[in-house]
């Protein structure tokens, strides 16, 4: 079946909300209304969708996002929300997204990575991707420092906009870290992650983490002035014995680092900028997936 591709139609109405609600079937939880309606939805996550009697068959996402790599500014197109309505699989929708986005990007950025689950492991190396090795940096941890840090309920735009004002002020704690895309992260924290920011008065920092039981997620760390990762951990207390990161950090010392692949999510990339991706024991931060 050869069908038209639409891109970049989030403000039709009609379109979008087909569009979610295939997603909402496929991936279960999985809902952009929202991030929508507040604001977050730019022009840097398109849809590619083939739209069959009006609705939403067929989809991979576009999302075009730079990062710093050791310094350097690159450019990465991250392919996300690939579905296809039940009904119309097997007929090669999903090729020809791909194929036309490969026209549109192939030659004009320095990769193209994405996250696919076990089930279709041999389809995307057909399109000139390899499998790739993420790292994992992790540590035991323990101090005696009294918990001060404050749970931040992102439910409300007062809190949104002072996180957003924080994120732009921020420096880095990473060595590959994603830039100029905030609305990103505020799909996670205005979503199914409200509950999971946190502030520190006394260093002005604000972490988005998850604990559970004794081990403490870090995802980011937001702050105007650089402090040592130990620092701001000992921030959450004694309660916290294991310490995962979902970045690659500057300062890696005392850290465990090791191979990391997600269950039933696999990282293929193609493209020059990506030649030393696992050499430089990278992973792509947690809240720069798409």
């Amino acid at each position: 079946m050869n069908a038209d591709i639409i891109t970049n139609y989030r403000n039709q109405n009609g379109l979008r909300h087909s569009f979610n609600t295939l997603a909402g079937k496929t991936f279960e939880g999985l809902d952009f209304e929202g991030w929508y309606q507040n604001g977050y939805w730019s022009d840097r996550y398109i849809p590619y969708s083939i739209v069959i009697d009006g609705e939403v068959a067929a989809n991979v996402s576009v999302n075009t996002i730079d990062f710093i790599w050791n310094g350097e500014r690159k450019h990465f197109i991250q392919l996300g929300t690939v579905m296809t309505e039940e009904r119309f699989r097997n007929q090669g929708l999903i090729r020809q997204i791909m194929n036309r986005i490969d026209q549109d990007y192939g030659q004009t950025t320095d990769g193209i990575y994405l996250f696919a689950n076990d089930s279709v492991l041999d389809f995307y190396p057909k399109f000139g991707f390899r499998k790739a090795m993420e790292y994992q940096y992790t540590k035991t941890f323990s101090t005696s420092q009294t918990c001060s840090m404050v749970q931040i309920p992102m439910q409300n735009q007062k809190d949104w906009h002072k996180l957003e004002n924080a994120m732009r002020q921020s420096v880095s704690y990473s060595r590959f870290h994603m830039i100029d895309n905030d609305n990103l992260i505020m799909f996670y924290v205005t979503g199914f992650m409200q509950n999971n920011v946190y502030y520190s008065e006394e260093y002005d920092t604000y972490v988005i983490a998850e604990i559970e039981e004794d081990a403490l997620t870090v995802h980011n760390i937001f702050s105007k002035k650089y402090y040592p990762i130990d620092d701001i951990l000992a921030l959450f207390g004694p309660g916290m014995r294991r310490i995962i990161l979902g970045f690659t950090p500057i300062d890696a010392d005392g850290f465990d680092i090791r191979a990391f692949r997600e269950n039933d999510c696999t990282l293929f990339i193609k493209g020059n900028g990506f030649d030393n991706f696992e050499q430089d024991k990278l992973i792509f931060p947690t809240l720069s997936h798409a």
